[in-house]
């Protein structure tokens, strides 16, 4: 009763649970309990392993009893386990990571909803809680100076951009604004590519499912995922089988980031309503939306940093960023 309780009065999990990619397959789970323990008290700690061989995958999971305890671990990084320098992140839920812009790290934010009332120092003032900024940009119409609805918030670390994507939904001067990770030209081919390598390996990595409860340990169908890069099956640069993890995160699928736009930033992937890739054509280094019904589009023609309305029913045209 007495730990129902307390679990009960935690913060949400998303938000007290770390990834630790590049681990050896030496690191046992009492190494990386006692490593991570110097930063707060841990509910939870495993290295995940093959179902079969019981060998290392190469990454692991912690879970701590408050967020503070996260920012302050993610705060003394370099972390070095074994001799090894690892990759600790923010753990991603289920519906983030099956995403392929789960997979890559970037200091740039990309926020929609911006509103004629917004203004770069109530950006700076939101997100700056957050972690340093460098750079806070609302992009203006050239002719009329009005917003184009959307602005970058340039950090100077990573897990800024994570912790914000992890809320999604910020309350900006009463107005919802939306986030999603910013991506360069290099950083969308390296998502397509572990996307292309995952979908090559034909949906064997997540590994064959395994049985357990909803905690640490193993779990059915709702599954933890983290970056993709590390030691697994799946070679250089991704991981093979995640297999189960209770508590609904998932190990990324499906839903492509990135397009083949020259000079361009990527966002998340083009469906309907959801965040394009910069098209190809005349334009360079523009944004946009390149989705269905209701997207915004990239420009594919004009000057450089053009914007088009590439979208069908209910999308945005204009051209001329």
């Amino acid at each position: 009763m007495g730990q129902e309780d307390a679990s009960a009065n935690l913060e949400p999990e998303q938000f007290r649970k770390m990834f630790i990619g590049g681990l050896t397959s030496s690191t046992s789970d009492e190494t990386l309990k006692e490593f991570y323990s110097k930063w707060g008290q841990l509910v939870d700690c495993v290295v995940m392993r093959d179902p079969t061989t019981k060998r290392s995958r190469g990454f692991g999971f912690v879970s701590y009893s408050k967020q503070s305890e996260v920012d302050e671990a993610m705060a003394n990084r370099p972390h070095i386990i074994d001799g090894k320098t690892v990759d600790p992140k923010r753990a991603v839920p289920r519906e983030q990571s099956e995403r392929s812009e789960a997979t890559v790290s970037s200091k740039r934010l990309y926020v929609s909803g911006v509103r004629e009332e917004h203004t770069e120092d109530m950006f700076k003032d939101h997100f700056s809680k957050y972690g340093n900024i460098l750079k806070c940009e609302i992009i203006a119409d050239k002719n009329t100076g009005k917003p184009r609805g959307f602005a970058f918030i340039t950090f100077d670390d990573y897990d800024a951009v994570d912790k914000c994507v992890l809320i999604k939904s910020h309350m900006i001067n009463n107005y919802r604004c939306d986030v999603k990770k910013a991506l360069s030209k290099e950083e969308m081919a390296k998502a397509q590519q572990q996307e292309r390598e995952r979908l090559d390996r034909g949906g064997r990595s997540r590994g064959p499912p395994l049985r357990g409860g909803n905690g640490w340990g193993p779990g059915g169908g709702d599954r933890y995922g983290g970056p993709g890069w590390g030691s697994g099956p799946g070679g250089p640069g991704s991981y093979g089988g995640y297999g189960g993890y209770g508590g609904g995160y998932g190990a990324p699928s499906g839903g492509r980031w990135g397009g083949d736009g020259g000079g361009g930033w990527g966002g998340p992937p083009s469906q309907s309503g959801g965040w394009g890739a910069p098209g190809g054509g005349g334009s360079g280094g523009g944004w946009g939306h390149n989705g269905g019904q209701g997207g915004w589009g990239q420009g594919s023609h004009g000057g450089a940093q053009s914007w088009g309305g590439a979208g069908g029913a209910g999308g945005w045209g204009g051209r001329g960023y």
